[in-house]
This record gives C-alpha cells, structure tokens and sequence, in this order.
C-alpha cells in the first residue's frame, strides 16, 4: 500500500481523494475538542464510521461509545430508549431501565439518524443537551451526565427546519461542528482503495481468502457506476464477489448486470454527448462547419442512426428515472411528455430498475 494510503485510514475510512483527506482532517481536529458534531451525508457513505473515530480518537476513549438509531425505534419507545424508565412508569414496564444518556456517562453518545425525531421528543432532547441532565421517563429525580454528543443525518435539516418539521434551536445546538461525507460517486478514486481494504477484512474473516485483482475495465464499470447505496453497496458487492467468482482476476463480466449495464449507458452517453457536442453547426440551413469528421466517427463506431437515436432516448430516461428515483409520473414530467408514453417505452426498451 502506498504511504498516501496508509495515512488516510482511521477506523476503516479508507481513501485518497481530496474530499476523504478533508473528512479526516476535520476528524483530527474535532477529536480533541468535547464540541458537539453533526455527521451529515446520504445512507451508506460510513457516519457511523466517522463518529467512532471521533471518539476512538478522543480524550473519551477510555469511557463508553453508545449508539442509538433514532430512526430504527418506534417514537413512542424511543424517549424510554433515550432516558430510561422507571418501574410501572406504563403498561409493560414491570422494571426500571437505564437509558443510553445514562450508559454513555463519562463518553460519547451517538444520535443516527436523528432526522427522524418526533417533535415532541425533539424539546425534550434539546433541554438534555443544554443543561446534561434529566429525569427517567416516570420519574421524578434529576439525573446529570457527562457525554458528548455526535449526531447524524442522511436528511436536509434545514429543509426540515423550514417544514416545520425539526427544530431550529436543536439543529444549531447539534451542528457546532458540521461534517459531510460525500457519496462514493463522488470520490470514485477511492473504489481500488476500498476494495483492497474491504478483502483484507474478508482475509482476517476467511483465512483460506485468495485475495483478487480487478481488471481494468472492471476497475472502470465500477467507477462510473453512480452507487446510490455508497460505501456499503460496494462492500457488499466485493463480499458477493469473493464467493461467486472463483477467478484470481474479477474482469467485467464477473460484475452484476445491473452494474454493467448502467456504466456502459453512461459511457455511450457521453461518447454521444461528446459527439452531439462536435457536431457541424446549421444557420439559415447552411453549414458554417462542413467539418463531419464527428458524424464518420459515429457512424464508424458502429452505431447507426437509428441505434443511436434509440441509445441517446434510452440514456434520457434512464437520466430521468435516476434523478426522480424512479417515479415514472416525475420521469415524464421532467422528460415533457405523457406518462403512458414513458411508461411504453420503458417496456419497449426493457429498462429495468436496479435492484
């Protein structure tokens, strides 16, 4: 591994592209500091990651990391799960329960999720951030703690905010420090890195692990592809990789369709474009260019007009499914035209959602 490499891995963030190096950096500078942070940033880019590093790499370390997905427990639970409860503070609770504020005395508290919040418990929250203390559910005595408190959201708070549906004066007391994780399609420089870091993890796991080499069009499917899944997408697609594929080297075929697929569209795509791009200039229906080196190359790459009328329309919808997430009746609204024409032509082309 290169010394570039080596420096940039901390607790498993693994990369070297300028949008990681800036993560860690403020990672480093946040550590040493008992400033509360805010981890924003979308599902599956390593939040949680980048919190236990935070705390492996503070003063706390020596204290509990307790984590809570605010998100994952039902509303009505998730004060008890939080604070804790007495004994017969409602029907069920046949014993007190010490709640996570309480277990992360001394250390860290992590809040995932924490987009996900009811309003109400959103008020009660912001009183125990500000005075680090308060009473378990049912009870009556005042409980005081010393934590620090690491959050994160795969949400636009401040949108939320406007929607009336966050808190304005919680947002502000979580987000003194604010990180954000850009998605992997964003730092795909990082993909050879991840892997090699990914199938050491597989190696300590299995010892009879073959470690694997990608191809380099492999290497370039992977890199175009838009992983909405990020990080975990791409471990879990090297995890099904080391059991399916037999081979020392991965070459593209050895990737999923749908990963195929998608990246070769995108790569027409832009060969297309780029061509759309050179293509001679028209005024008053005459050429100002008679340069039509751009429509041999076309034509020579083997795609005819009507493949490549077919493969430029695919290549809008695929684009418009993608940024609407697949909602065709959005699709066609940002494609202007009705919804079962789209509907039609995605049956003709046999476009398929990704699983």
């Amino acid at each position: 591994m290169r010394t570039s490499e080596k420096k940039n891995i901390c607790n498993n963030i693994a990369g070297s592209s300028k949008e990681i190096i800036n993560v860690l950096s403020k990672i480093k500078k946040v550590a040493v500091s008992e400033s509360s942070v805010l981890i924003t940033g979308e599902s599956g880019t390593g939040k949680e990651l980048v919190a236990k590093a935070i705390h492996k790499n503070s003063s706390r370390n020596i204290g509990p990391m307790v984590i809570i997905n605010c998100g994952a427990i039902p509303g009505e639970l998730l004060e008890s799960e939080l604070f804790g409860h007495e004994k017969g503070a409602f029907t069920g609770a046949h014993k007190l329960r010490i709640g996570r504020f309480e277990l992360a005395d001394k250390g860290t508290i992590f809040l995932d999720e924490i987009g996900d919040m009811s309003h109400d418990l959103q008020v009660k929250l912001l009183r125990a951030l500000q005075e680090r203390k308060f009473e378990r559910v049912g009870g009556t005595r005042t409980i005081k703690v010393d934590i620090r408190i690491l959050s994160a959201t795969n949400k636009d708070l401040v949108s939320s905010i406007k929607n009336g549906k966050f808190r304005e004066d919680l947002f502000y007391r979580l987000n003194v420090i604010p990180i954000h994780i850009p998605p992997l399609r964003k730092r795909t420089c990082d993909i050879p890195i991840l892997l090699n870091c990914f199938q050491k993890k597989l190696m300590k796991r299995t010892h009879d692990y073959q470690k694997k080499k990608f191809s380099k069009k492999a290497i370039e499917l992977l890199s175009i592809y838009n992983w909405p899944g990020n990080i975990r997408e791409l471990e879990n697609l090297m995890e099904r990789i080391s059991v399916l594929t037999e081979t020392d080297i991965v070459k593209s075929p050895d990737l999923p369709k749908y990963i195929r697929e998608k990246s070769q569209t995108d790569i027409l795509n832009k060969k297309l474009q780029k061509k759309v791009l050179n293509l001679p200039k028209y005024s008053n229906n005459n050429l100002l260019d008679t340069d039509s080196i751009s429509i041999s190359a076309l034509l020579k790459n083997g795609l005819g007009f009507n493949d490549a009328v077919e493969q430029y329309q695919k290549s809008l919808i695929l684009y418009a499914l993608n940024q609407t997430n697949w909602i065709k009746a959005r699709a066609a609204e940002l494609l202007k035209m009705n919804r079962t024409t789209l509907v039609e032509k995605i049956r003709k082309m046999k476009i398929e959602q990704p699983l």
